[in-house]
């Protein structure tokens, strides 16, 4: 972990930098792979499944009976940890329900919006070294709340050719339609145009690595919407002398395991603090099964010693992290400053392993500064508003020559006429 001391502005643009291909690196393949999927369907599917994940399927669809089996042999323990965590999720979201918002703009001029469903949704879930059947109930459990009605999901087969007992066990319980074992670019494509096996969706979640991030973004092209650009984890801790250096470091090692592209950022006011916190990691990480993964993305990330809480505040916005942990004597000021980020976590009880797994809040959230624009996914993530409007005689009346006055301003006499007709019978 490289340190950083009182960083002067002109080197602020290196210090924001995500460890990240970019996407001229990786949007030529992405490209391919699209088309191939496009034109072949199936076939080129589980071509790619064989290149990239290693191993030959006969079937994508996972079968009533591999889903049994993945039920009997999930331990009771991890079903109560995983019921647990839902319960709270679902109690989370289904708090951020709505209600119609309906007024009267003018007499006579009723206006209104409404929630309506997306009806069918693709999920994709990373599978690989660390199959995150956690993101199947952030992604799974708000999609029931909103009533999509079809809600598929992908995940990458292991070379035996099957999807973590976790995974399947969780869509099982959450109501996922149908599960498919299909990962990657090849995933996200089979889910934009559809083939004879896979249904195309209206919109695609999750997260996951560099290709399958672009991957969701050359989808769009394609008329399919996406929740958010969600490429490598990443967490910035700010924390001075009230903080646990052992806590900080656990924090910063829990996101540093995701993936050797992960970044984890410390920002301080305290030397002290730094020193002892890049101690504890190093006493931490030899300890974990994935410490050569999280040796690499550690190796990655930065710590940066400021003078006060103001420079921090600014440097923190302008980083806009996916994670934002506050430990400091002053926490409100960081609470009520921030304006970028997908989600905070506050005081030294609170680690961003409970975001991820149980709280009840949402962990698919914007990386790479993404969240300077995007929230993170939530139920709202889920519908879309519509907004319905009824004239009556009287409110057109009212309305009807500004209408008139500001479609000639505009040029367009057919949107003048439309209204004039009208008032015309109804003035005579």
């Amino acid at each position: 972990m490289k340190l950083v001391e009182n960083p002067q502005n002109d080197v602020w643009l290196n210090l924001l930098e995500r460890p990240t291909a970019t996407v001229d690196d990786i949007e030529t393949t992405v490209t391919e792979i699209f088309k191939d999927i496009q034109q072949h369907g199936d076939t080129a599917v589980l071509k790619y499944t064989d290149v990239f994940d290693g191993v030959k399927l006969n079937s994508m669809l996972v079968s009533s009976e591999e889903i049994k089996t993945a039920q009997n042999n999930v331990s009771s323990k991890l079903k109560e940890a995983i019921l647990l965590a839902k319960k709270n999720i679902n109690r989370f979201h289904e708090a951020q329900k709505t209600q119609k918002i309906e007024i009267e703009t003018k007499t006579g001029v009723l206006c209104w919006q409404e929630k309506r469903a997306i009806q069918k949704i693709g999920l994709y879930i990373p599978g690989g070294t660390a199959p995150l059947f956690s993101t199947v109930l952030m992604l799974a459990v708000p999609a029931k709340i909103a009533g999509c009605e079809e809600i598929i999901l992908c995940s990458p087969p292991n070379k035996s050719g099957k999807i973590a007992d976790e995974i399947l066990y969780t869509a099982d319980l959450c109501g996922v339609t149908k599960i498919f074992k299909v990962g990657g670019i090849q995933a996200i494509a089979a889910m934009t145009f559809g083939t004879e096996t896979i249904n195309p969706v209206y919109k695609i979640y999750g997260p996951g690595n560099q290709f399958v991030t672009v991957a969701k973004q050359l989808a769009t092209k394609f008329g399919v919407a996406i929740d958010m650009p969600a490429g490598p984890s990443e967490l910035l801790v700010v924390a001075d002398d009230t903080a646990v250096p052992k806590y900080v470091a656990a924090d910063l090692l829990s996101q540093a395991e995701h993936g050797s592209d992960s970044q984890v950022i410390l920002v301080s006011t305290s030397k002290k603090l730094i020193n002892e916190v890049m101690k504890e990691i190093t006493i931490q990480m030899a300890q974990l099964p994935r410490k050569s993964i999280a040796k690499k993305a550690i190796a990655n990330s930065k710590a940066i010693l400021v003078s006060n809480y103001q420079e921090a505040l600014r440097f923190i916005n302008a980083y806009a992290p996916e994670h934002f942990i506050v430990c400091t004597e002053n926490d409100i000021f960081f609470t009520e400053g921030i304006q970028n980020a997908g989600s905070v976590f506050i005081g030294n009880y609170t680690p961003e392993s409970a975001g991820d797994y149980a709280s009840g809040t949402n962990h698919t959230l914007p990386t790479n500064g993404f969240s300077k624009s995007y929230s993170g996914v939530n139920l709202d993530s889920f519908s879309k508003a519509i907004t319905f409007q009824k004239i009556t005689e009287t409110g057109l009346l009212n309305i009807g020559s500004a209408i008139e006055i500001m479609a000639e301003a505009e040029g367009l006499q057919a949107h003048k006429n439309a209204v004039s007709i009208r008032l015309k019978d109804l003035q005579s």
